[in-house]
């Protein structure tokens, strides 16, 4: 590729020219004959000295400028970037002795969105044929299969599908009778979600410090909090790692606590071969855009209790008596899904299989490129994680959010990981034990571009390996 941008000092400026119109990058690199780079010129720069009286026959290094733009090999990113001018994307890079060794190029129209939705199955069909029958608000086929049919895949009897992963959790809460008064235990690398729904159900939150190698709520940290107010634990399966729920499940039955998983990131993750959301008194979903499945907002509530089932439903719906209607036996919510984002939900389901094999064959494209230089999401014993989002953790001596911005230059849009809970003004005050490995995970944490219609990955590995974004995990 080097040659097709390198041209000699003797040559004049048709062959120039020429060269320029076989590279189609406006731009080459004038050398002498043992390669020691003497300008830069591009088809303007040529233009303008013919323009200027010169001849198609004088040598190219008429047309050449003292201010010309260059580089080193090995220069870090942002040295390179601060070094384009306007209307110029790509620059020489020299070695010490000022030899063209390589270039340097600023791909603009790069672009690789953190998480995009794929559309690719029955979902147009389904949304047409809800759209059609009419029933396009809280009622019709498709929300009752789409309920039985993810409610089954988590391994769970019931389900009951919401407006989003938010009120997912309001409602579980709420269904628990839990409030006023009743702490909820909940871990301090989450999504503000989590926390919200607490404090909306008027409960008090207590976070607790995470695990160093899961990521995920730590079960010794809950147990040290339980007090005689404790009602709840909120164990969140953060980045598609399930937590450890045989140990949550015996510090519950230990205390008579009840047991509400966020599962928003974890579709299908399994703990000791049982899906997540199977565990606990209610499994809390989120079916937004960025989720492995979406119906672009919602939210499902899973469970295998009779009775909590029919309280959920009851609550959604206003707190209608279900067989009186207008009747109302309690203060309930507008939170029901509608038909049309059912049938979505329901065509995703139907490949979310293959949506899982796929998410991990770009994780695994990432790991060629990166995993000596980064800590990936570990595979854990018992644990069968999903992969949602790539999630990997820098160098403790590496500046994440710098090398979040080298990222997000090349068009790979990177994201850190949440802030720990504690860490903001308004939940700071629920922390009430030190939670040094939430805060070091968040500090390190980088979520990469993972979605299920990312069909090219090798783009995204062509992209790292030029500008070694890896190696720079560790400078």
């Amino acid at each position: 590729m080097i040659k097709n941008l390198v041209c000699c000092s003797s040559n004049t400026m048709l062959e120039a020219m020429r060269l320029i119109n076989d590279n189609a990058r406006g731009i080459c690199f004038v050398v002498d004959k043992e390669n020691h780079l003497k300008g830069v010129v591009t088809d303007g720069d040529i233009r303008r000295a013919l323009l200027s009286g010169m001849g198609l026959n004088d040598e190219i290094t008429k047309a050449l400028h003292k201010d010309f733009v260059y580089g080193y090999a090995g220069e870090s990113y942002s040295n390179l970037i601060s070094k384009l001018k306007l209307g110029v994307n790509i620059i020489p890079l020299v070695d010490r002795g000022f030899k063209v060794v390589d270039f340097f190029e600023y791909e603009q129209n790069v672009h690789f969105p953190v998480a995009i939705p794929n559309l690719n199955g029955n979902e147009f069909k389904y949304l047409t044929d809800a759209f059609l029958s009419t029933w396009i608000s809280s009622s019709g086929k498709y929300i009752d299969k789409f309920e039985k049919g993810f409610s089954s895949y988590s391994d769970c009897q019931y389900g009951v599908s919401v407006s989003n992963g938010t009120v997912a959790l309001h409602l579980a809460l709420v269904a628990l009778n839990i409030g006023e008064g009743d702490e909820v235990i909940v871990p301090n690398l989450t999504f503000a979600a989590t926390i919200n729904a607490v404090l909306h159900a008027k409960a008090t939150p207590v976070i607790v410090d995470i695990e160093e190698n899961g990521w995920c709520i730590s079960p010794s940290e809950i147990e040290k909090s339980i007090t005689k107010k404790t009602k709840a634990i909120v164990p969140v399966h953060l980045y598609g790692q399930p937590c450890d729920m045989g140990s949550i499940m015996d510090i519950a039955n230990k205390y008579n606590l009840k047991v509400i998983e966020d599962c928003a990131e974890a579709h299908g993750a399994e703990f000791d071969g049982k899906k997540v959301g199977s565990f606990g008194d209610i499994g809390c979903f989120s079916f937004y855009g960025n989720k492995v499945i979406t119906t672009g907002e919602g939210g499902m509530c899973t469970t295998n209790s009779d009775n909590l089932n029919e309280t959920m439903k009851i609550l959604r719906d206003h707190g209608m008596n279900k067989s009186k209607k207008y009747w109302h036996d309690r203060v309930g919510f507008n939170y029901r899904l509608t038909n049309l984002q059912a049938s979505i939900g329901l065509a995703q389901l139907e490949r979310i299989q293959e949506i899982h094999q796929n998410r991990r064959v770009y994780e695994d494209g990432y790991r060629e490129i990166l995993e000596n230089e980064y800590c990936f999401q570990k595979d854990l014993e018992r644990r069968s994680r999903i992969t949602w989002l790539v999630s990997v953790l820098v160098d403790r001596e590496c500046d994440r959010d710098s090398l979040i911005s080298v990222f997000n230059d090349v068009g790979i849009e990177a994201r850190p990981f949440f802030y720990p809970l504690s860490k903001m003004k308004i939940y700071k005050r629920f922390l009430r034990c030190p939670a040094p490995v939430s805060e070091k995970i968040s500090s390190k944490g980088i979520n990469l571009p993972t979605y299920e219609s990312l069909k090219n990955i090798e783009s995204i590995q062509k992209i790292l390996k030029k500008h070694s974004i890896g190696v720079m995990a560790k400078t």
